[in-house]
Order: structure tokens, then sequence, then C-alpha cells
């Protein structure tokens, strides 16, 4: 089988070093430098240190030569900001997958509604799901989810990569493994906060639970089915994003409960925190259904600087008593 995985982070520079173990590999890098630096020297050094590139992953920064062998999977490893871009360059039968979370700057839009309006006849889907690329890089075991109406896009993702450590679901709800992969970078920064204030174990619990519940309702109000929040794209996702000491959101959440600045936070980390950028746009698609979500809005107004982690606290914990 042969795979183009377009973008090469760390989680599409991993997904490559997964897959190699069974297929050919084309993984296109935007900038010329960084290619033929990763060509050469079999890692990238940037955002994968450490771990080598199998023989069997080419690297180029051509997007034609990427796709010139005509490969049987596309897999789109860019930032959600190229995902409109990239979808209207890639027209054709190939099933194609991305694997960005997130919310489009400006439109507000999650990646099946941008296909739907850019590319409306490609085959396409969302491989997502409680990952770290450094995991999945070292061969540590993991399980992700597949999501596309289109069943040879599932049975595609499969083949591809459901093999040695890594374990492939399907279904057919994108919807709610889009929402599950956006909103769980706002709960994360709310968890953060909460162990960076020392809250305790109880208050975390009682966090991503309700975090949990925010995420649902805003997935059912979009079209989204309820079960699918207690997979792997929801709880799984969550639970990951939020706890794990890999995670650039939780990181953002632990610093500002220090009191750090949003802006010396972010040069601080280096890399993109999608929980930062989505938060605003998860309150305004929220408002828009009329769904509560008071977690979410309370760490917009944390990264708006309308209020202090403490303040945060406050707020949630004077809330009304309400049936759960």
């Amino acid at each position: 089988m042969r795979l183009a995985i377009l973008g090469a982070g760390a989680w599409g520079s991993a997904l490559a070093v997964a897959a190699a173990s069974w297929h050919e590999v084309s993984l296109w890098a935007r900038d010329p430098a960084q290619a033929a630096a990763m060509q050469t020297a079999r890692e990238n050094a940037r955002y994968l240190p450490g771990v080598p590139l199998p023989a069997r992953v080419r690297v180029t920064a051509d997007l034609s030569q990427a796709l010139a062998a005509g490969p049987d999977l596309c897999v789109l490893a860019t930032p959600m900001a190229a995902l409109r871009g990239m979808l209207g360059s890639l027209q054709g039968p190939t099933p194609v997958l991305w694997l960005c979370k997130g919310f489009e700057a400006g439109s507000g839009l999650l990646g099946h509604e941008i296909a739907a309006a850019c590319a409306p006849g490609l085959a396409c889907g969302i491989l997502s799901g409680p990952s770290f690329a450094q995991e999945v890089a070292a061969g540590l075991p993991a399980a992700l989810v597949v999501a596309s109406p289109e069943a040879r896009v599932r049975e595609r993702a499969v083949e591809a990569f459901h093999r040695g450590a890594l374990r492939i679901y399907s279904s057919t709800d994108p919807i709610g493994v889009e929402v599950g992969g956006a909103v769980k970078n706002v709960l994360a920064i709310a968890t953060g906060v909460c162990d960076g204030l020392q809250l305790g174990l109880n208050a975390r619990a009682a966090l991503i639970t309700r975090g949990l519940a925010e995420m649902t309702r805003l997935g059912v109000a979009l079209g989204a089915r309820t079960d699918t929040f207690a997979g792997l794209a929801g709880l799984g996702d969550l639970v990951l994003t939020a706890t794990g000491d890999l995670s650039r959101n939780r990181r953002v959440g632990l610093l500002l409960a220090e009191g750090l600045d949003l802006s010396g936070i972010l040069q601080r980390l280096g890399h993109v925190a999608e929980g930062v950028y989505s938060a605003a746009t998860v309150v305004q698609r929220a408002a828009a259904l009329g769904v509560d979500m008071p977690i979410a809005q309370g760490v917009h107004a944390l990264l708006q600087g309308q209020v202090d982690a403490r303040q945060l606290v406050e707020l949630l914990m004077r809330r009304e008593a309400r049936a759960e």
C-alpha cells in the first residue's frame, strides 16, 4: 500500500514512522530546507528528535512528487489553517483523511464543514483519538477512530494503520469525532488550571466529567450522536489531553494558574496549543445554538484576561444547583 502523508510535524512524522513498517510512505514537508534535512539525517530533528525515519519513508517538499506514485490513501497532517487549501488541491478518487483538530479561524468551521464547502465530491474523513505523537512513534500501544460517512474511506484507513501497536476503530459520525477533538483542547486548559491551583483529584474528576457533558451538548446540537462522546474521540481524547504531561493545552492551564501572561506562555511552548484559539469559537457556536457551556466560557474569559485563574474557579463554584 502507498501512503502520502502531507505535513511533517510531529503527528504526521509519527504516523509515517508507524506505517512504514508495512507500507511505502511519501512524507511531504512544506519547508524545502526541513525536507532536505530530514531526508539526509533520516530524522525530524525539529518535531520528533531521536526517532529514526525508516527507509520506506521518502521525504519531499514537492507536493506533486509526494502524490506522483498514485497513493492509495492521502493523509493531511497540516494545521487546521491549511486544511481548506489542501482539500481544494486534492480533488480526485483517492480517499483523504485529515488529522487536524479544532475550528478554522475566521469561519469557525469544523473540518467536515470545510470539506462540504470546498471539496464536496471528495471521499474524506477524520482520524482522531487519544494519541501523543512521541508515543506512537515509539511503537507504544494506541487506539484511534476513523470517522467518515463513506465505507471505503473507513476501510482504507483500517487497512493502512490497523497493525502492530495501533488499533483503528470505525465511526460514521464525523461531526461527533470533530467536536470531541476541538472541545477537549479547551477543557484541557481548564484542567491544567485546576491542577496548577492544586485543587485536588476530586476537583479534576468533576471538571473532566462536567466538561464531557458540555462537549456532548454542543456535539448533539450540531448533529452528532451522543454515544460518540463516550468513545475514543470524546472521553478518551479528553482524558489524555487533560491529564497527560505531554499535552500543550494542559501546560497552558498550568502556567496560567501560576499567573503567567498568555503571550509569554505561548512563546515558551514554541508549538501551537489549539485550545487557545478554539475557545472563542466554541463559545460563539454554543451561544448561537443556545448550548450552555460554562467551563468553556470561563476558559475563554481567562484567555481574554477578563478573570484570573482563581476567579474562574469561584465563578464555576457559585453557579446555581441543578439536576445532572
